[in-house]
């Protein structure tokens, strides 16, 4: 049932972090196969839903590090990487200011990209995203605002 319910949420969040199909759908599974493990320890005093993307959220930045330290790549080249497969992927549609969106988002810190998916894409509340990624809502609000001046930056600049 959990998997029906949050399924879909929780794969386009983590497809908006690591931009590759295969890599979203193999994490989407491990952010499962988590939370059915820990399903003991969930104190309900968050929703389920806010466990679970916190849940996912940790296990794309872990990813992303991961990647980063296994290839000893700087962040910029782990960025580059991302925008190649986003410029290649044949199932990505979108029209060239959605494109040029992307790219900008690709160019942000892993965190800042986090919490201007959260807000933008999910129009998560700050306060929620608080629960999400264990943060205060003062500094999340100043990630999405450094967050949106990159981009306007990279856009403007582009």
């Amino acid at each position: 049932m959990l998997v029906r319910a949050y399924q879909k949420r929780v794969y386009w969040l983590v497809r908006k972090m690591v931009i590759d199909h295969d890599d979203a759908d193999d994490l989407t599974q491990e952010v499962f196969i988590k939370v059915h493990r820990a399903i003991d320890n969930f104190r309900e005093d968050a929703q389920l839903f806010t466990w679970i993307y916190r849940i996912a959220t940790n296990e794309c930045l872990s990813y992303l590090n991961k990647k980063k330290r296994r290839f000893f790549l700087p962040i910029e080249d782990v960025g580059q990487q991302l925008v190649s497969k986003l410029d290649s992927a044949a199932h990505i549609t979108g029209d060239d200011i959605q494109n040029r969106l992307q790219k900008a988002l690709l160019k942000l810190p892993d965190k800042q990209r986090l919490v201007f998916n959260l807000k933008y894409f999910e129009e998560m509340p700050y306060e929620q995203m608080a629960e999400v990624t264990g943060t205060s809502v003062g500094a999340l609000k100043a990630s999405f605002h450094h967050a949106v001046k990159k981009i306007e930056d990279f856009l403007s600049d582009d």
